[in-house]
């Protein structure tokens, strides 16, 4: 078998359009494998476990097949004779039977049963065993249905035997005397009875009905009676029962599949009867969709049998459905023609029938109906009658599917009238006179888009376009499609780049390939194609802002893409669309300038100050892009703005802002849309150079900017960060073009009304205020800084420290982070500048003090380690100053600063988070691979050079702790960087994530197996060991995750060079460390303890006893679970350490420990304590007067 897989990536694609997989066999490679399957049948029947396996094994195999079933074919008829075997046999019990089924319809759901059940036996012989068989069944018995659905395709076939069925009965008495029911008459009721069950048996009752019904015998003397019994049935059911609906079903299945089968000679009589039970019955307005299908495909199966089977002679043929005949007529040069006075004769001898007005109204009503599947059957209903019409009435038909196309329907009106129209054109049923009223229709459907509340419908209106188009290329020869090339090309372009819907913009992509390959007259149609192919429109960004570009540089598209833009897009309910918009018409304008300048801008200036609030929001963030990109085009040819746009549009620009403040409408959620679109056109018309000299348009930007950041916390929590980027580059550029006397020289009144005014709103009570404020303060250009550095950087190391003690301001303590650097990179570097205007040597150390002090933030709140977005914005500020001093004066940079911020990039990049610990390596090897400028007074930097070679800043992922932590436990062995790596290790090894500890504690293992015999390593890493438990004895994020570790370590008999001296000072210290730990009444925290008190026990000398003698106090702890886990895990210690106590005595003390109820009252505990306490030769703890809550011996 040949397998090809193929993987296309469209990147950043939407969802999970990015990766399309493609998988194409090339035969059934399962053959050996499925031929032991069912010969294994017999055997596995029996057990429900081996039956399901084998059952889940085939399915397997089978469903590869779903999508290629034709490379079965050549298998089917072996697999079938092998499985039939087993059903005929005799000797087969009623379960391998029942599996053999079920294994026969896995192979006809893959194959379908079309094909499938022609491969039955259908020899007279088959007819008795196959109707015995089937009445036995029981139809109620939800496990079997396989075996009753497929036994009543097999009857389907054997029906199909050219005798008539009296001649099997024989003699119609029994043995008994009774008389035997006639074979038809069995048939039929088996027929009957499975049209009315719940399940997919009552599918194949249909096909049989469909088969066996339309024998001439059977026709003969029982289709009447049917009919009957089926109309009587169909009246005397409603929809609202479940039993009813499946009975109805039923019913409709079968007289659908009849009416299709069946010869219209012997149905004709009826149909109108059936017509009228139907409309009786108002299946249309039934709330069952498929019950409304199966009526619409009823229907239509009643008018194709009121009308003669014939093909139109008027149809539009468009070459042949034969190659050989295609290519036959191209070498021939005559051609016959049915003559015109022939055709017209034929149509004139042509009667139409009364009830086909109705049937073609029931299928119009069909096309507007909910569901899809009811439309699709409705429009395949009006191209199949409609083909069998003469040319007058099938005009008339177009005519009421092109109704459907109004501003009154509802979209499933359009989307059944485009359904509608594809079947027509493709059936050739459309004539080319028709395509004027059409195409204009379509060229609609292809832009519908109807806003129905917060969203809109239409997307199906317009892939059904598409298909109409697609279904158009193959159906007309190029000069009939000619005259509407350029409708067709820029609708369908339009919808490839700018739909909303990724199905849509391939569905159109698709459509218009199809028209590129078969008409051959859509202009540039080739390199379009290759750049707006199914995968790359699967990316919206990609289309909005780089295939549209690549489209509107062919001029035929260029002025139709912009109007859709303005028409239908920057008004679109959903943000992003409107968004992308804007930015696209950025990029269009170099394509048509004098248009965009003289008619699009213009044009859109008054929707920014209309009544629709997703028109204005729209409309305002399009004048901005448009003005900024025009700006840029003015540059090229030395021309301003002013030069290029009419002095109207510059005053309408102008006016914009008070406009929408007189109006109010930058309060309530419209506002939440005004703040930042006119932010955004604050930014973008500054970024111009407009020139706005009247001083009142900019104090009202001025004022829109500072009570939008005054405001923030009024905002809603989704688009507060949305507005506060705005906020701060309308704020920046502002300040670049409007507040300099000179250049490089401020306007020294704003800047001190502007600085005064956002350091206050450091101090503000409301988080979001200071958020604001702080990157205002950042934004500010250098000439706003200058003079005033000092005291903006006061106010901002203020914010990082003062409010480090109220969690809730964690945000602004980020962007305070952030600002900062950003002030400094702004101010630039001057060794022995002024403090008030440069970084210098005075004020230096404040800053990198600052930053590295928000490196140890660690707040968390009920969203959980909030403080690592304080760390990482840390992370980057100290990298981008560092980066700055290094280049300009390294010799501010003094070599503990360098140390400390080294250090603690090295324990950030241990810790256990890994977005964060990816995110300090990476800062980390920048700042050591660095050249230009290269980092001074980097601690050990020869070594680190040589654990991190230059390929890691590439080749390491430090998000997999697979990778990063090897490499990390390195900087253990650098006496420097050794306590701040192993701080960091410590809440990695002692976390909770699996795979985090897993990979951080074998890599601390491995560097500890490396050290075990060297004493002073040891010693050193010991001593490291004891400062962080020192320093963190009560804080519990790290003391918890240490004595976890701590355990770990002494599990692994890491120090055991320390254990064969009696009384070793590191085991001395540690255990006084945990006794002040002890007093917690943290329960995580005391069984931590109590794990590494037993890890204790393995040193020796007076040290043991003074262990022995703490975990004897915890069995007595005043928490009853600390009792029962102290008595637990000395238990597996004196399992684990024989040493411990005399052997003689170990069997009672392991006893006395498994037997007692530690969680008793103290008391009764107690005594048995202090039994332990004689037999392990330690002093019974006293009883003291209760210290503390938590302590009571």
């Amino acid at each position: 078998m040949a397998l090809l897989e193929t993987e296309n990536e469209c990147p950043g694609g939407e969802g999970g359009e990015s990766i399309v997989q493609t998988c194409v066999l090339g035969g059934f490679g399962e053959s050996c494998e499925t031929r032991a399957l069912l010969s294994s049948l017999p055997e596995v029947h029996g057990s429900t476990m081996t039956s399901e396996s084998a059952t889940q094994r085939f399915l397997v195999i089978m469903n590869r097949y779903q999508e290629q079933p034709h490379l079965l074919d050549p298998h089917l008829e072996w697999m079938l004779n092998m499985i039939l075997e087993f059903v005929r046999s005799e000797k087969s019990p009623p379960s391998l039977v029942h599996l053999s089924f079920k294994f026969l319809y896995i192979i006809c759901k893959v194959r379908g049963y079309k094909i499938f059940m022609q491969l039955f036996p259908h020899e007279v012989a088959d007819v008795q065993p196959v109707l015995d068989l089937l009445s036995r069944q029981d139809p109620k018995d939800s496990e079997t249905w396989e075996t009753r659905y497929m036994l009543l395709l097999w009857l389907s076939m054997t029906c199909l035997i050219p005798f008539d069925l009296y001649r099997l009965d024989g003699h119609l008495e029994s043995d008994s005397g009774k008389a035997r029911e006639p074979t038809m008459d069995r048939i039929l009721a088996i027929a009957k009875s499975y049209l009315l069950v719940c399940d997919s048996p009552r599918d194949a009752a249909s096909v049989l009905v469909s088969k066996f019904m339309t024998r001439p015998d059977v026709k003969q003397k029982r289709l009447g009676d049917f009919l009957d019994w089926s109309l009587t049935t169909i009246s005397q059911t409603n929809d609202q029962s479940v039993r009813d609906i499946m009975v109805l079903d039923g019913a409709l299945q079968s007289l659908a599949k009849l009416f299709k089968h069946g010869k219209r000679d012997d149905l004709l009589q009826y149909a109108p009867t059936i017509l009228q039970c139907l409309e009786q019955k108002n299946l249309s307005e039934s709330s069952q969709a498929m019950l409304r299908k199966l009526g619409v495909k009823l229907i239509q199966r009643l008018g194709l049998t009121f009308l003669k089977p014939r093909l139109a002679t008027w149809r539009y043929q468009r070459g042949s459905r034969s190659l050989a005949a295609n290519l036959s007529m191209s070498q021939s040069t005559t051609v016959a023609v049915t003559p015109e006075v022939e055709t017209h004769k034929l149509e004139e001898d042509y009667d139409i029938p009364e009830e086909l007005e109705t049937v073609i109204e029931h299928l119009l009503v069909g096309l507007k109906d909910k569901e899809t599947i009811v439309r699709w059957s409705a429009a395949k209903g009006i191209g199949r009658v409609t083909g069998r019409l003469p040319k007058e009435l099938a005009d008339e038909v177009v005519g009421s599917v092109l109704d459907c196309f109004s501003f009154q329907e509802t979209d499933n009106a359009w989307h059944g009238g485009c359904l509608a129209l594809a079947e027509l054109g493709r059936r050739g049923l459309l004539l080319p006179s028709r395509l004027t009223d059409v195409v204009p229709l379509i060229v609609k459907s292809l832009t519908y888009d109807e806003k129905r509340g917060a969203c809109s419908v239409g997307s199906n209106v317009r892939d059904s376009a598409c298909y109409v188009c697609w279904s158009f290329a193959r159906a007309y020869e190029p000069e009939e499609l000619e005259p509407f090339v350029t409708q067709i090309a820029s609708a369908l372009l339009i919808t490839a780049v700018f739909d909303r819907n990724v199905n849509c913009r391939r569905a159109a992509s698709a459509a218009f390939q199809e028209n590129v390959g078969r008409q051959g007259t859509f202009p540039h149609g080739i390199d379009i194609v290759t750049a707006a192919d199914y995968y790359a429109v699967g990316n919206i960004n990609n289309c909005y802002l780089n295939i549209s570009v690549y489209i509107a540089s062919f001029p035929e598209y260029t002025k139709a893409m912009i109007d859709h833009l303005i028409a239908m897009k920057i008004n679109h309910w959903d943000s992003v669309i409107r968004e992308l918009s804007t930015k696209a018409l950025h990029n269009l304008t170099p394509k048509a300038p004098n248009y965009m300048a003289t008619t699009v801008l213009p044009q859109i200036l008054p929707m920014a100050v209309g009544i629709d609030l997703h028109g204005r929001h729209g409309a305002i963030m399009a004048c901005a892009e448009i003005t900024h990109a025009l700006y840029k085009l003015g540059v090229q040819t030395n021309r301003t703005v002013v030069d290029i746009i009419s002095s109207e549009c510059v005053d309408a620009l102008k006016n914009i802002h008070q406009t929408l403040h007189d109006r109010k409408q930058y309060r309530g959620f419209g506002g939440e849309l005004m703040r930042p679109a006119m932010c955004g056109l604050i930014e973008k018309l500054s970024l111009s150079k407009m020139p706005f000299t009247n001083k009142t348009v900019i104090t009202g930007w001025q004022s829109l900017i500072d009570d939008t950041i005054k405001n923030l916390p009024l905002v809603s929590s989704g688009v507060k960060d949305c507005i506060m980027v705005a906020v701060v580059a309308a704020l920046s550029a502002l300040c670049e073009e409007y507040y300099q006397d000179e250049p490089g020289q401020a306007d020294s009144a704003m800047q001190d009304v502007l600085v005064s005014q956002y350091i206050e709103g450091l101090k503000s009570p409301q988080m979001l205020t200071r958020c604001g404020s702080a990157l205002a303060l950042g934004s500010l250009p250098r000439f706003m800084i200058h003079s005033k550095l000092n005291q903006i950087l006061k106010g901002l190391q203020q914010m990082c420290t003062v409010s480090q003690k109220d969690g809730s301001f964690t945000e602004a303590r980020r962007d305070a982070v952030k600002a900062i650097a950003q002030v400094c990179v702004k101010a630039g570097v001057c060794a022995h500048g002024s403090p008030d205007s440069a970084l210098c040597s005075e004020n230096v150390t404040e800053v990198y003090g600052a930053l590295l002090n928000c490196m140890n933030d660690y707040t968390t709140d009920s969203r959980g380690d909030v403080g690592a977005w304080v760390r990482e914005a840390a992370m980057t500020s100290l990298m981008d100053v560092t980066k700055l001093v290094a280049s300009i004066a390294p010799e501010i940079l003094l070599p503990d600063l360098v140390k400390c911020m080294m250090c603690c990039l090295a324990q950030q990049s241990a810790e256990k988070i890994d977005h964060y610990r990816a995110h300090a390596g990476s800062v980390f090897l920048h700042l050591l691979h660095s050249t230009d400028p290269a980092v001074p007074h980097i601690p050990h930097q020869e070594e680190l050079l040589s654990i991190f070679p230059v390929e890691t800043t590439t080749s390491l992922n430090w998000n997999a702790p697979s990778q990063a932590f090897q490499y990390i436990t390195q900087l253990l062995g650098l006496p420097q960087y050794q306590y701040h790596t192993l701080l960091g290790l410590t809440v990695s090894v002692g976390g909770i994530t699996e795979s985090t500890v897993h990979f951080s504690s074998q890599s601390l293992f491995d560097y500890l197996r490396g050290i075990q015999n060297n004493n002073a390593a040891l010693t050193q890493f010991g001593d490291a060991l004891l400062s962080i438990f020192r320093d963190n004895l009560r804080n519990d994020r790290v003391s918890i995750p240490f004595l976890k570790m701590l355990d770990q370590i002494l599990a692994n008999s890491c120090f055991e060079i320390f254990t064969t001296q009696e009384n070793h000072q590191f085991c001395v210290d540690l255990l006084a460390l945990c006794k002040e730990c002890k007093k917690t009444k943290d329960i995580s925290k005391l069984r931590a303890c109590v794990t590494v008190f037993c890890g204790l026990i393995q040193f020796q000398g007076e040290v043991r006893k003074k262990v022995l003698s703490q975990l004897l106090m915890l069995l007595c702890h005043s928490y009853p679970v600390i009792r029962k886990t102290t008595a637990s895990q000395m238990y597996e210690m004196l399992l684990t350490y024989d040493d411990v106590m005399n052997p003689e005595m170990l069997d009672d003390v392991m006893t006395l420990l498994s037997d007692t109820n530690w969680e008793s009252d103290l008391a009764t505990v107690r005594t048995h304590r202090n039994q332990l306490c004689d037999w392990l030769g330690v002093p019974r703890p006293q009883v003291v007067s209760k210290q503390s809550p938590v302590q009571v011996s």
